[in-house]
């Protein structure tokens, strides 16, 4: 979070403070996606608690990726949001100089390329983790709710990754002319997870009850 905003100065002047203002609405989009990465990993650490070798490994790894992720993320909202409040794609260079942020069309597929190669990192480190704490479930002693959970999680996380490589294989077969279409495919995340929480939600509904009915005949057994 720190590096989103460490290379702005307090405004000096109404103008700098203008185009401060301006950026916020990248701040505020990098902020909830980083926000839903640090959601899960909190998510994962308070389901299974690991702590062994492979778990560390990954989440430096994680946050590894997220390093490198946040000046593309940051750059690509500025970039957009610009556009959307009408501006064209420009900023201000510490010299005064103006000169746009993306300088042809090309530069912007390879822009979408680094994002989509950054979110689909990011997420296969998510999958590796719940796969790992899936490996562990007998040492972990889920029962079957928590390990039908655990598969959910899984999916979900790879419902990610299949969207951010449809999107990256957009440019890279159609090329950078499909890098506008790229970027609307990750609202296809949206409606994925939904279908998919629908789905899952029911199958879950099923596997509380098959659950509550086993743990009734174990506790009737033990008494």
């Amino acid at each position: 979070m720190t590096l989103l905003v460490v290379s702005l100065e307090v405004p000096k002047t109404f103008t700098d403070l203008t185009q401060t203002i301006r950026g916020f609405g990248a701040f505020a989009i990098s902020f909830i996606l980083l926000f839903i990465v640090w959601f899960n990993q909190y998510k994962f650490f308070r389901r299974y608690g690991l702590q062994d070798t492979i778990t560390v490994i990954l989440n430096g790894a994680l946050l590894f990726v997220v390093l490198f992720y946040v000046y593309p993320l940051k750059f690509l909202f500025t970039f957009l949001i610009d556009k959307v409040i009408g501006g064209h794609g420009e900023v201000r260079l510490p010299n005064g100089n103006v000169q746009a942020m993306l300088e042809s069309e090309a530069q912007m597929g390879t822009l979408m390329l680094i994002f989509g190669a950054g979110y689909l990192a990011v997420f296969l480190v998510f999958v590796a983790l719940y796969l790992h704490a899936y490996s562990k479930r007998a040492t972990l002693d889920l029962n079957s709710i928590e390990i039908f959970d655990t598969r959910q999680s899984i999916q979900e996380m790879t419902i990610n990754c299949l969207v951010a490589l449809f999107s990256m294989s957009l440019i890279l077969i159609g090329g950078s002319r499909l890098a506008g279409l790229a970027g609307m495919t990750y609202m296809l995340t949206g409606i994925a997870l939904a279908i998919h929480g629908t789905i899952m939600g029911r199958r879950r509904r099923r596997v509380e009850t098959e659950f509550s009915v086993v743990s009734e005949a174990a506790s009737f057994a033990n008494d």
